[in-house]
């Protein structure tokens, strides 16, 4: 979230009281971890040597002809992730158009080897568009479950209408991930967006909910090495409700900070010392590579999450790594907010972006991005939600600054990127967002010291973590408690939000038709109960060419 937003995230679920972080090496060699916690990162599984598919299977980056499939195969009992054991093992994959693969459209294989932690990717072309696939891997007469795809419209294709389930910030110690459950079980996702930090990097124990371990997570160890992080990825990978969305629609993801470590910036991250952790560097390429290993995501540019994706001539949907070019985050000792020489996108990127923006013929052109684009104004709310604002957000509890870990820490790309929007008359730009912990509706100002009579250039839907803590978990009181008093006194101070809700736990759906794009809120009854209900609370639309969001009383 900011520049603590995650030492906030290590304090965020902290008790305030909790002693500052790193002062030893909480690292272990990857020799070291291979036995109990690996193993712990697998469901228990029969005692054969048979290759097993114990992480479920993806999808992921749907094309119009297109898509990438992903699993993670088992081939010996002592090939667990992260351990560099187990035979080359030959993986087969077969795409159908009905879940009995009666009418089998393609076919093949690959080696999983322990290189790339037993992980395969078989990245399928030659389907037609916007239609329903279904696929399953094979190894050694052991089939993998079934899974559910669909491939995007075609480039030029007159679409109806989108619908997109919307995610972010999910903790595995915070609680269940009943949020993925209920996507599932909507089955009328054309795909759902991953907007960050689906895994988190911290000790056991650290970040929880409301500082309980719900559920513990493998290894207990905070995240450093190759290793580390792979097994990290593979316990999410055995949650059943992440699975079961995994297994009914295409993910599109992104990664934030918290998939490499706390506030991360090009060159090393709020929690990381170096030397003691080793250097900044190998630890990023370790969780790049986890992280690319493990995920149903097709890399434009090597390294990097930032890509495009098309939806006919309905929507483009933009994609940023605001994480491997960003300057690090504003303080006394790094520089201004607005200095002209940080970002948060690097020079490649804003151009691609702007150029993407300018040449887009879509009605829509959506943003995936992982941190608040739209100003937030905080300085006036009362010394005893300051306080816990500023823990979430990672701010000074003494004397508030920005929160300089989104995009206002980064004022000059903002200007520039907003200016772009405006003087080429590109409109029906929506960005969404997560990392915040908090559910928000926004117009995005041009100048937000003078809206509204300054004009927006875009809107913003922000949704809430899966799981991870927010402010009614760090005062720890009954929920929607702190939203009552804050939320509108954010509103007060801030005139381009139309909503914000601090306090709970959910997801979003967005629906796009030609006439508007509009973000349907759902919160969750209890993160923290594996059989959680999940309920509508509230729809925000912005309506072709306005530039603005309206209030809808009505899901789609």
């Amino acid at each position: 979230m900011t520049s603590r937003h995650r030492s906030s995230e290590a304090s965020k679920g902290l008790n305030s009281l909790s002693p500052r972080r790193r002062t030893v090496v909480k690292a272990a060699a990857a020799s070291a971890v291979l036995a109990g916690p690996l193993a712990a990162a697998l469901p228990a599984r029969a005692a054969t040597d048979a290759p097993a598919f114990l992480h479920g299977v993806a999808s992921g980056d749907p094309l119009p002809d297109g898509i990438l499939l992903w699993t993670r195969v088992t081939p010996t009992a002592e090939a667990v992730p992260g351990s560099g054991l187990g035979p080359d093992t030959a993986v087969s994959w077969v795409v159908a158009r009905d879940k009995a693969f009666t009418d089998v459209v393609a076919k093949g294989s690959t080696t999983a080897t322990a290189a790339s932690d037993h992980t395969v990717k078989a990245d399928i072309r030659g389907l037609e568009p916007a239609t329903d696939y279904w696929f399953r891997f094979s190894a050694d007469g052991t089939d993998s479950p079934v899974a559910r795809t669909r491939t995007a419209p075609a480039h030029d294709a007159a679409v109806a209408g989108l619908r997109f389930g919307v995610v972010s910030c999910a903790n595995w110690e915070a609680g269940y991930f009943t949020a993925y459950r209920h996507l599932a079980a909507r089955g009328d996702l054309d795909a759902w967006l991953h907007l960050g930090d689906y895994v988190y990097e911290y000790k056991s124990g650290e970040y929880a909910a409301r500082d309980k371990v719900v559920r513990p997570h493998a290894p207990a160890n905070e995240i450093i090495t190759l290793a580390d992080y792979r097994v990290r990825h593979a316990r999410y990978k055995t949650d059943p409700d992440l699975q079961a969305l995994h297994h009914t629609a295409p993910v599109v993801a992104i990664w934030d900070d918290h998939e490499f470590a706390d506030n991360a910036w090009s060159g090393g991250a709020v929690n990381h010392t170096e030397g003691a952790e080793g250097t900044w560097s190998a630890r990023k390429a370790a969780a790049k590579q986890a992280y690319f290993e493990w995920m149903p995501v097709r890399p434009a540019i090597e390294g990097t999450t930032y890509r495009r994706l098309r939806f006919g001539r309905l929507a483009d949907l933009s994609l940023l790594d605001l994480r491997s070019f960003r300057s690090q985050q504003a303080s006394t000792a790094s520089g201004s907010v607005d200095d002209p020489d940080r970002t948060i996108t690097g020079r490649a990127q804003l151009d691609w972006l702007k150029a993407g923006l300018k040449a887009s013929d879509t009605t829509w052109r959506l943003v995936g991005n992982s941190v608040m684009i739209s100003p937030f104004v905080v300085g006036s709310l009362s010394a005893d939600l300051l306080k816990p604002l500023a823990k979430l957000l990672g701010l000074p509890q003494e004397g508030l600054a920005v929160n300089t870990d989104q995009w206002d820490g980064y004022t000059d790309d903002r200007r520039e990127l907003l200016a772009h929007l405006r003087s080429n008359a590109i409109r029906n730009t929506v960005f969404l967002t997560g990392d915040i912990h908090m559910a928000w509706a926004n117009d995005v100002p041009v100048d937000a010291g003078t809206y509204p009579l300054s004009p927006s250039a875009a809107t913003e839907f922000v949704v809430t973590s899966v799981t991870s803590d927010n402010l009614d978990d760090i005062v720890k009181v009954p929920e929607g408690t702190v939203s009552a008093i804050a939320a509108p006194v954010i509103r007060a101070a801030n005139r381009h939000v139309h909503w914000v809700d601090t306090d709970r736990h959910g997801y979003g759906v967005l629906d796009i038709t030609a006439e508007r794009a509009q973000l349907d809120y759902y919160v969750l009854s209890d993160r923290t109960s594996p059989n959680a209900t999940s309920a509508w609370t509230r729809s925000y639309r912005t309506r072709s060419g306005t530039q603005k969001v309206e209030r809808t009383y009505d899901p789609v």
